[in-house]
């Protein structure tokens, strides 16, 4: 199993400068390749009888020219061009796959990172040595065991960090097991639970947006080119990772709590793209981070040996009472409580969602003997535990409570 650990290193101005300078070259080489890629299949389209362009093709034609043409690129680790390259042509494999937009350039400040292969690195507590640099400190020890496999270059900010990927065979700490749960995201809270929690979100950008402002008026009246220029984008981009690390933060102590706990997790497909387009709710949308919610969750639910189910985007999970049944036909946002006309149970919103999401992803996910069966069971990334399904009498009456 693929894991990585990102760890904080803690380089001299040297060391920072030639982080930079790698970077540099990195990129460099992913934007060449990338315009290489496209004349060359452009050719390719005119002439069939010219080979489709490659990046191992492309990569030795750098090799051939680097030396004449960019002279440059030998005062850094081989790695750096190499391995951006094949980055590009994973990409591209991802896109014709159907899995990825199309490529895009890298820009400075924005992609400054380089990759390593395991042969040009060496980990040895709290330091890495990196070639034509030597050693740089961590700021902490690498938490995986096993065969180390490559290691990734960033900056973020004006911070640098080292994603080192281990191929390791720990065995995952199982689910504890406590049934299954549907969770419901929002805006007013970020997560609410079957099970009636409420899990508020920290609203980093909400709570720092004045600072956020202040500090974007101070860049813009800043001369372009001046150092005052640059300190106050360092200040702001420092901000702007401060706000992220905040949100990733309490997205891992929600996603790692509800894997740890349950076996079975009901989620909905939410249209994030859709919804950040509405003009009243793109902020708090964005600022509460569902898709990183998503993505977090299916790794670890992955890895603990559970399943997650994803209900189909037009799923009525607010509208559906999750005691009898019966579909609302309109319930606008401003609805937070309503009666069900039918069995006349009062619900809250959120609650009864976050119980039919739990209701569908068990039935979807497991027959009357515990296993595995039909309905959504393609969207579940591991096959979870056998638990015992028993009707709960209690749900209908546990509703009443949170309405």
């Amino acid at each position: 199993m693929l894991m990585a650990h990102k760890i904080a290193l803690d380089p001299n101005n040297a060391q920072a400068t030639y982080f930079a300078r790698a970077s540099g070259v990195a990129r460099f080489a992913y934007n060449w390749a990338r315009a290489e890629w496209e004349r060359q299949y452009q050719a390719q389209k005119d002439n069939p009888e010219l080979p489709k362009p490659s990046q191992a093709a492309l990569r030795r034609q750098l090799n051939g020219i680097k030396r004449e043409k960019f002279p440059w690129m030998l005062e850094v680790t081989k790695n750096a061009p190499q391995m951006a390259i094949m980055q590009l042509g994973d990409a591209y494999k991802n896109f014709f796959a159907g899995r990825a937009r199309y490529p895009q350039f890298r820009k400075k400040g924005v992609h400054d990172r380089f990759t390593l292969t395991n042969d040009q690195f060496d980990i040895d507590g709290s330091r890495i040595r990196i070639p034509n640099l030597g050693w740089v400190r961590m700021r902490e020890s690498l938490r995986f065991t096993g065969k180390i496999m490559s290691a990734t270059v960033s900056r973020v900010a004006d911070r640098w960090f080292v994603s080192i990927t281990v191929d390791t065979q720990e065995i995952p700490i199982q689910a504890k097991n406590q049934g299954a749960v549907g969770v419901d995201l929002g805006v007013s809270a970020l997560a609410t639970l079957s099970t009636g929690e409420v899990v508020e979100g920290p609203k980093a950008h909400k709570a720092l947006l004045n600072r956020l402002r202040r500090l974007s008026r101070s860049l813009s009246r800043k001369q372009k080119g001046s150092e005052n220029r640059k300190k106050a984008k360092a200040k702001l981009a420092r901000l702007h990772a401060r706000i992220s690390n905040i949100r990733n933060d309490a997205l891992h102590h929600m996603t790692t709590d509800i894997a740890r706990r349950f076996s079975i997790i009901g989620i909905e497909d939410l249209n994030v793209k859709g919804m950040v387009r509405n003009c009243h709710l793109a902020r708090s949308v964005s600022d509460m981070g569902f898709f990183e919610f998503r993505r977090q969750l299916t790794y670890k639910v992955a890895q603990r040996g559970g399943a997650l189910v994803v209900a189909d985007r037009w799923y009525p999970s607010s509208k559906t009472c999750s005691c009898c049944g019966h579909h609302m036909d309109a319930m606008p946002l401003s609805v937070r409580s309503w009666q069900c006309p039918a069995c006349e149970v009062k619900h809250d919103r959120d609650i009864n969602a976050a119980v039919n999401l739990r209701d569908m992803a068990v039935s979807s996910t497991a027959s009357a003997c515990g296993e595995e069966g039909a309905g959504l069971d393609r969207m579940v990334k591991a096959k979870p535990s056998s638990v015992k399904q028993e009707f709960n009498g209690e749900v209908c009456s546990g509703m009443s409570r949170y309405a």
